[in-house]
């Protein structure tokens, strides 16, 4: 069973490779794409770029050159909904593109010829990754503990950045926890093809007017050591449920 671990940035994944065993690297559509070993599991690691199609694009190689088992998307994300804090961690169960909309030939949010405006994650993978990271807020090694929320993760191609657009999410999306710009459409292929999938985001700022101060920073001091540590919990979670 291969694995493949996708992130946006090269900062959300910071430290992976150099953990990984017997590492190669392969470079196909314009990415590398990096296979090892890493606590027992045979993983490719990849930074798809940032936007829906450069994930859809990516997942799509992950599965067709490499065939990979599961896919597990890990980042940041803007918190949406009450009481999801910048340091928190959201794990989707439900992935939704909040930009979709062939209003009026189908519902707002709906996808055109699938009937269903949201895809699901795999539950198994999902509840082992809640499991991995509510014990990693709870380690020692955590200077400060956060909240793990799971529910549903929205994607668009736009990067949300005022409080006034992060409020019309809301209202139309109530249930959104978060917003990026990748999930839904690697969650989409994942549905195509039958695959295993889940995403799992750290919240580095509010979606709102401030979302864009010291963003790398927080990739880089927060959330990339941060989804190492995760990346590491989870499939050692994997490991004792075989």
């Amino acid at each position: 069973m291969i694995t493949a671990i996708i992130s946006a940035l090269a900062q959300e994944q910071a430290g992976l490779a150099q953990q990984l065993i017997n590492p190669s690297t392969l470079e196909r559509a314009g990415r590398q794409f990096i296979s090892g070993q890493l606590h027992g599991h045979t993983v490719v690691q990849v930074v798809c770029g940032i936007g829906k199609v450069a994930a859809a694009t990516t997942a799509t190689a992950l599965i067709e050159h490499f065939k990979v088992s599961r896919i597990l998307f890990t980042g940041v994300a803007g918190g949406l909904a009450h009481g999801v804090k910048v340091g928190d961690v959201v794990v989707g169960s439900h992935y939704l593109q909040h930009d979709m909309d062939a209003s009026p030939l189908f519902a707002r949010f709906e996808m055109p010829l699938y009937g269903v405006s949201e895809f699901s994650a795999d539950v198994a993978m999902m509840q082992s990754l809640v499991t991995a990271a509510q014990s990693l807020s709870n380690s020692s090694e955590q200077a400060h503990s956060f909240t793990v929320h799971q529910g549903l993760i929205v994607s668009g191609d736009t990067f949300v950045s005022s409080a006034r657009a992060s409020e019309t999410l809301c209202a139309a999306l109530p249930r959104a926890l978060c917003v990026e710009m990748e999930g839904a459409s690697v969650a989409q292929v994942c549905h195509d093809y039958g695959l295993p999938f889940v995403a799992v985001r750290t919240i580095s700022d509010r979606a709102d007017d401030d979302a864009h101060l010291d963003f790398l920073k927080f990739v880089e001091s927060v959330a990339g050591p941060r989804a190492l540590a995760l990346v590491g919990l989870w499939l050692q979670c994997l490991n004792d449920i075989r």
